[in-house]
């Protein structure tokens, strides 16, 4: 247990809007201060959106401490860490149940990602996203 008690955990998860696009969450748990981050973004393709998930997790590792006195010690502006990750291309993700099948990633604070870590989640998220864009009927015209 000791091991985990100083590493960041990200939960991932994709989904097909009624739009087409795949909706990525990612819910970023820093241990450090204890404190969760909830974010998403949209991508266009499968491709895209697994290409912006190594982005937002590197950001997300590389951007912990402003993010957190932004977002939690000057709460009297709680919109500004809504405004840090609209740089990098995110939202605040404000709904609060998150899908129960997620994968997971583990880092310790500040490391980059690396590639070979996203190689389960590429491999677990296509899945979960056929299912939701199978189980959504789409309107032809």
């Amino acid at each position: 247990m000791p091991a985990k008690a100083n590493r960041n955990e990200y939960q991932c998860t994709i989904e097909v809007n009624q739009n087409g696009k795949y909706c990525v969450r990612v819910r970023a748990v820093f241990t450090r201060k204890a404190w969760t981050l909830p974010v998403y973004f949209l991508a266009s393709t499968f491709d895209g959106a697994m290409t912006k998930l190594e982005k937002t997790l590197q950001f997300l590792q590389q951007q912990e401490e402003k993010l957190w006195f932004w977002g939690v010690e000057r709460s009297d502006d709680p919109k500004f860490s809504g405004e840090l990750v609209q740089e990098a291309g995110l939202r605040m993700d404000r709904r609060l149940e998150f899908p129960r099948r997620s994968s997971n990633v583990v880092l310790s604070p500040e490391q980059r990602v690396p590639a070979v870590l996203l190689a389960p989640v590429r491999r677990g998220l296509p899945a979960r996203s056929i299912q939701a864009a199978s189980a959504s009927p789409r309107i032809n015209k």
